[in-house]
């Protein structure tokens, strides 16, 4: 339908024809702008008919969750599919990532070969860089090209296109860099309180890889119950539990997203499944009442138990992280250990020397495990309140702090931890604690509050550290811990985790101030994922 037409002007000059078309595209006529000298008849009469050519407007960035750190925008009609429209790939080692986004966008997967009109192509850069997460995404004569050093990066790239094009949208023509500020971002799951079926927590996995995090925690061992089969201690497996099978599906799948799964077996505390199959291992104080949850760490037994445990374990879960727990140790939450856990303070003695402590013996016992998992090639963290002050025994420096309260009997700031020169995850019990139940003066996180006042800085309480430790802290993880397990459907977990790790997500991808209010983020959620 033709809105605009040429005019002639005073003097008998012909302005050049300007046509709107529908969608707001506009063409201009292709042929010679008429002599002013020449009138309007003459030159209807001596020109032809103009060619109209299409042009665009600029294009507008992206809208995804995370949003995009980067885009250059260009003019052009942008991309969806259409039919014909092929998946290609540049690199045989990108043919998961390929056929699942081909099926995602309704795609033809067409393997190694040349792209062509309306294809999506996805390719490796060739540098050397294996963590690396970034990508470009290039929109371009009605193609898209993906391309990253490392598989993660495309991954991450078809997530953005998927959200970009989900529910009929285009692609905006130009160039994405992207790239996420954290390298480390992740769910946490207490299995072991409350059983998850497989199938729930496949359906995490999926949520969890299209808004880019890379990483699921699942704490499978705790007093209320130990959830994954076992072929060294059956005698510690609940009823209700994931058999072996289950959980190498979910890894599949998981490494499908480009997710690392971080297993958690708790020790020396948090172990009252494994207790009541072993009750020997129980620690009891000086009148004989037993420590809930506690195991002996000054009986030989109880560490060659939690060791068959890992070294099973190591052979299930392949990814390089590992997750040791060591909080809330019952012996040193009394108010004078040595008093009263005397066998603890005697081992103390025996092992480190006159003036060792029950908590140098707790710290041991810290490291022996981390030796252990190292043997497996594991990185590991344990809980921040799982490292003391002083004493004759330090934890080994290797081992990265999960810092998620402030607490606990002899509380330490995060910044003792950073000033020491060590790693740090966020997992700040203020903001990133999902308790089933609401126990302890715990209240269930809004995204809201993670959107706006959260960053990954602000470790303890809502006062970030300084900047100068910002490379020190790897990243945060949103956990959901089942300590009143029966408060939630499984349903409701996932209705009520459903914002909070949206708003997560974009404050680890990037930690500045989001360019979208709350309203208009809730909105895209809304639309996008």
């Amino acid at each position: 339908m033709l809105l605009g037409t040429g005019v002639v002007l005073a003097g008998g000059a012909v302005a050049v024809a300007v046509t709107v078309w529908p969608g707001g595209e506009t063409r201009t006529p292709s042929g010679p702008e008429p002599s002013r000298q020449t009138s309007s008849v003459n030159a209807a009469e001596s020109s032809p008919s103009p060619s109209p050519s299409r042009t665009y407007p600029l294009s507008q960035k992206p809208r995804t969750i995370p949003a995009v750190r980067q885009h250059e925008a260009a003019r052009g009609p942008g991309w969806k599919p259409s039919g014909g429209a092929r998946l290609v790939v540049r690199d045989g080692a990108l043919a998961d990532e390929g056929r699942l986004t081909a099926g995602e966008l309704g795609l033809a997967y067409a393997g190694e070969a040349e792209p062509r009109d309306g294809d999506v192509e996805l390719a490796l850069t060739g540098a050397d860089e294996p963590r690396s997460q970034a990508y470009t995404l290039t929109v371009k004569d009605r193609r898209v090209r993906i391309a990253a050093p490392a598989e993660a990066g495309v991954f991450h790239g078809t997530r953005t296109l998927k959200q970009e094009v989900k529910g009929g949208g285009t692609a905006p023509e130009g160039v994405v860099r992207d790239e996420p500020a954290k390298p480390q971002r992740g769910f946490m799951l207490d299995i072991a309180r409350k059983h998850f079926t497989a199938g729930w927590i496949e359906d995490r996995v999926r949520e969890l890889g299209d808004l880019k995090y890379n990483q699921l925690g699942l704490h499978f061992s705790d007093d209320q119950g130990f959830r994954i089969e076992s072929t060294t201690h059956p005698e510690v497996v609940s009823e209700q539990h994931l058999t072996k099978a289950q959980v190498r599906k979910i890894l599949a799948l998981a490494k499908s997203r480009h997710i690392e799964v971080v297993p958690e077996i708790d020790s020396p505390g948090h172990l009252g499944a494994v207790i009541a199959g072993n009750p020997g291992l129980q620690l009891v104080n000086a009148q004989g009442v037993a420590a809930s949850g506690a195991v002996d760490i000054s009986k030989p037994a109880a560490a060659e138990v939690v060791d068959e445990l890992l070294d099973e374990y190591a052979g299930l879960f392949d990814g390089a992280y590992w997750h040791l727990g060591a909080d809330e140790y019952r012996a040193l939450m009394a108010s004078n250990p040595e008093a009263s856990y005397p066998q603890l303070a005697a081992a103390a003695r025996a092992k480190y020397g006159a003036g060792a402590t029950v908590a140098d013996l707790a710290t041991g016992w810290l490291n022996d495990r981390a030796k252990v998992m190292r043997g497996h090639g594991r990185t590991v963290r344990a809980w921040n309140d799982g490292f003391f002050r002083g004493g004759s025994v330090q934890a080994d420096k290797a081992i990265q702090v999960g810092y998620w309260t402030g607490k606990e009997i002899g509380a330490r700031p995060p910044v003792e931890y950073l000033s020491a020169g060590r790693q740090v995850v966020n997992y700040n019990d203020e903001y990133l604690y999902y308790v089933l139940g609401e126990p302890n003066q715990f209240f269930y996180p809004t995204g809201q509050r993670i959107y706006e006042s959260w960053t990954p800085r602000v470790l303890r309480g809502t006062t970030a550290v300084s900047a100068q430790y910002d490379d020190q802290i790897l990243g945060g993880v949103f956990a959901v811990w089942c300590d009143l397990a029966n408060r939630q459907t499984e349903a409701q977990v996932a209705a009520g985790v459903r914002m909070p790790l949206r708003a997560l997500s974009q404050k680890l991808w990037d930690p500045g101030k989001p360019g979208a209010t709350w309203a208009e983020f809730r909105e895209l959620a809304g639309r996008v994922s």
